[in-house]
């Protein structure tokens, strides 16, 4: 019973994932944890200890929201299975976000179709950079990064957690996502109010992101994963995104990174990679087709593991 309990969720929630993605007026825990750290933002990030304010904060609701997913769990398991059954697919299915992220990446190559404006309007609601002055081909680039990206800290992580702890382990993971997204920046404002946070992510994501390569490797047949990882991964300013990010500029022969606008200032950022050529549909369907099979081969991976050692 425990094992269909861990597995049974995780296959339903991947389904219902490819069904209905993540429909943006339905309620999603990642809006209540952004509103937890926005008050704790408001109320702590001033005066003196940053630092220690926002590592304070980042200690509290993530082992807050584990401790709270745990109890909820223990309790249903005693009162209810079938409710625990429930409770455990709908936020296994909440913290799978990997069709949302297909759907929004290919809105971003149709509003191209449009025209200029409308791809660089859609591609502004899934990355952080500058889109105004965005030419064509640096909107596909920045579409096929942020998948890449967004394939380890979006999808493979959270199964990874869920492997391991289940929701309670996977809710904690999106906690310290959704902190690293908005307050780990190394800016005037979070530069030390956020670093613990950012910190966090970071070690939350190593061996997510490596695992990522290795699945993108194994699910394009091709060393290049492997071998762009190797020698572009350490690149990234962050300890893991460039990782799956050079696994896929050697798959689809395109180059990452480079000089960008964030907040109207100019980052200068190494390249990832040293393909140059046109992205096209092909490649991004291409990339679509690799984050569906990672996501399917870690859930099988996952479910043959519980399996063979119940």
């Amino acid at each position: 019973m425990e094992k269909l309990i861990l597995i049974l969720p995780l296959i339903i929630a991947y389904l219902l994932d490819l069904w209905l993605a993540d429909p943006e007026h339905w309620p999603h825990p990642v809006r209540w944890f952004g509103k937890a750290i926005a008050n704790g933002d408001n109320a702590l990030n001033q005066g003196k200890h940053r630092f220690l304010k926002g590592a304070l904060l980042s200690t509290f609701l993530v082992a807050g929201t584990f401790l709270i997913f745990f109890f909820v769990d223990r309790w249903l398991w005693q009162l209810s299975p079938p409710g625990r059954l429930a409770f455990t697919t709908l936020f296994a299915y909440w913290g799978l976000a990997n069709q949302s992220l297909i759907n929004e990446s290919s809105q971003v190559f149709k509003k191209l179709g449009e025209g200029l404006e409308a791809g660089r309007q859609q591609l502004a609601r899934i990355v952080g950079r500058d889109t105004k002055a965005l030419n064509e081909q640096e909107i596909r680039i920045a579409t096929l990064e942020t998948m890449a990206e967004n394939l380890s800290d979006g999808v493979i992580a959270p199964i990874f957690y869920y492997a391991l702890l289940g929701v309670p382990g996977m809710m904690a993971f999106k906690m310290i996502s959704t902190l690293d997204s908005m307050i780990g920046y190394r800016n005037e404002r979070y530069e030390e109010f956020g670093k613990f946070a950012a910190r966090l992510d970071d070690m939350a994501n190593y061996i997510p992101a490596r695992l990522t390569v290795l699945l993108l490797g194994i699910a394009s047949w091709s060393g290049k994963a492997i071998r762009y990882a190797a020698k572009f991964g350490h690149y990234h300013k962050s300890p893991n995104a460039g990782y799956p990010e050079a696994a896929v500029a050697g798959i689809v022969g395109c180059r990452f990174g480079g000089p960008n606008y964030y907040g109207g200032v100019l980052i200068e950022k190494p390249y990832i990679g040293d393909g140059q050529r046109r992205i096209t549909d092909q490649d991004l369907a291409k990339v679509v087709r690799l984050n569906h099979l990672c996501t399917l081969m870690l859930i099988l991976t996952v479910t043959l593991i519980v399996l063979w050692i119940g």
